[in-house]
């Protein structure tokens, strides 16, 4: 980090008293970038400190992308949108839009490089009401920061190797097993738990060159699958043209890519975070979009449209079974048991820190308990939301409706930071800027964002979706009123309460006995 940008950060903060009476209003933005006031310093204290350097980091956003989406989500892309060739488009796009988004996360975390991602952001942006931006975010990480997808795939992977029958209970309950496993690794064991997760992540890799170097086998004729390039022919047979289609498969396209600012969201871990974020974010972006690519030709080379449409969320299985027998099918699933909820802990301390009222007070919620080196609670209020869900709908319908849940308000949150992003080069050209987007790159992204959150209201091709028997929009309203729950949220805490009570509330600044520190707030009687 410059010495320039790193004394900016070193810059003593004003209260947050002075905040809300209006003074020096500008001065803070490149510092206190959170409305609970800590400072860098305070901000990155408590933890295991700045442990992560770029190969750990490279991993970390490679990990987290490839995940379950690219081993289960191209059956359901191709049903969405109807051909081969429209669902290579389709994956193509997202692995334009992802480096779009990248290059302006890599701005944002450049010019605030402490953890929480998205929500610092917003907040460095939207100051005003105050709390309004985190709030909604919150309610976004919290009700819908769940890995359910994960597991569920996971479980039914585990169910394929074993040779089992799966049903409802049996997918729930090792699901369940996944999700608590992954809380009490991270939990209780932080270190292991990153070596873990590095060692996975090079397996994950491996098990993807390995289905590419396959498909090229594949394809040179030299196995037993009958003129495989033939899959090929006609590749645009049967594209949809109902935008609605489109849209709800680049959700889903881009969830396969999500995990490309998982850097941004533990940057408080790592070493000469400026430096780092700008090698790891591009590289690790890179590898796993060559390999999605690559697999995906991999997979429509061993199997047919129609094999590959009814194969669920095994498609990869499907692929190992129709080249190598129903042996490696089974084989398969050990890879992707461990669900990565690592950055998520993170982002929900992150909001815990700043003051925002949970049940059993804050102090706990941001602590590092009980190791007093990785925030165990912050990953138990990712476990709850995943559990509800994992126990609620049914799995069949879960799965699709959960990627398309977790997209939209995703866009929504994009499309506000994208326009934030204008709006900061204009109103704010003083902040240093170790990385600048190309700014075309960023009226891409806006445009996608645009689109992606008006198409799915269009009704699509088939009149239900792809979640029947739930509406085709009702995932768009879901996402919607989770955000309207963070604003109520807000209303209620900082608005209503304060005013039928007749009280307000006073920030205070406490470190914990980890070295966290965290704003709590204090009601104050109005005379």
């Amino acid at each position: 980090m410059s010495g320039s940008l790193w004394s900016r950060f070193r810059k003593a903060e004003s209260d947050e008293d002075s905040l809300d009476h209006g003074e020096d209003k500008e001065r803070t933005t490149a510092v206190d970038v959170g409305p609970g006031g800590l400072s860098f310093e305070e901000d990155a204290a408590g933890g295991l400190g700045r442990h992560l350097g770029v190969t750990s980091c490279t991993l970390l956003i490679v990990g987290r992308i490839i995940g379950t989406g690219i081993f289960s989500t191209p059956s359901s892309i191709l049903s969405g949108v109807g051909s081969i060739g429209a669902s290579l488009m389709l994956w193509v796009l997202g692995f334009v839009l992802s480096f779009c988004g990248l290059f302006i996360w890599l701005e944002f975390g450049t010019m605030y490089p402490r953890s929480g991602g998205e929500k610092v952001y917003l907040e460095a942006i939207y100051t005003r009401p105050k709390y309004l931006a985190t709030v909604v975010f919150a309610a976004n990480a919290i009700l819908l920061g769940f890995t359910a997808s994960g597991c569920i795939v996971s479980a039914e992977s585990i169910l394929v190797s074993a040779g089992k029958v799966a049903t409802t209970w049996s997918e729930r309950g090792i699901a369940l097993g996944v999700i608590v496993f992954v809380t009490l690794l991270h939990g209780l064991t932080p270190r292991t738990g990153v070596y873990i997760m590095n060692t996975l992540t090079i397996f994950k890799i491996a098990i993807l060159i390995f289905v590419v170097i396959t498909g090229w086998v594949v394809l040179s004729g030299k196995t037993h699958i009958a003129n495989p390039q033939a899959h090929f022919s006609n590749a645009f047979a049967g594209s949809s043209h109902n935008s609605g289609d489109y849209a709800t498969a680049t959700f889903k396209v881009l969830n396969a890519y999500a995990g490309w600012s998982n850097v941004n969201y533990v940057l408080n871990n790592v070493r000469n975070p400026v430096r780092t974020l700008k090698i790891a974010g591009p590289l690790g972006l890179g590898i796993c979009a060559a390999l999605y690519l690559l697999a995906n030709i991999a997979y429509f080379s061993a199997a047919t449209k129609t094999q590959i449409e009814s194969s669920g969320v095994t498609v990869a299985a499907l692929f190992f079974k129709n080249v190598f027998g129903t042996a490696a099918e089974r084989a398969l699933s050990v890879f992707n048991v461990i669900t990565v909820t690592f950055a998520a802990s993170r982002v929900n301390q992150e909001l815990a820190k700043e003051g925002i009222p949970l049940p059993l007070g804050n102090k706990f919620w941001a602590s590092n308990w009980p190791t007093g080196k990785s925030p165990l609670p912050g990953l138990i209020i990712h476990l709850i939301p995943s559990v509800i869900v994992i126990l609620g709908p049914p799995v069949k319908v879960a799965y699709p409706f959960i990627l398309d849940v977790e997209g939209y308000p995703t866009q929504i949150i994009n499309f506000f930071i994208v326009i934030g992003l204008f709006w900061m080069r204009w109103k704010r050209p003083d902040i240093p800027r170790p990385f600048k987007v190309w700014w075309p790159l960023a009226v891409l992204y806006l445009v996608a964002a645009v689109f992606l959150l008006v198409a799915p209201f269009l009704p699509p091709a088939n009149g239900v979706g792809d979640t029947p028997p739930l509406p085709y929009y009702l995932y768009c309203l879901v996402g919607i009123g989770v955000m309207l729950v963070g604003v109520g949220y807000w209303a209620g805490w900082r608005v209503l309460l304060p005013k039928v009570f007749g009280y307000e509330l006073v920030p205070r600044k406490e470190k914990l006995e980890d070295g966290t520190v965290v704003t709590l707030f204090s009601r104050q009687k109005v005379q």
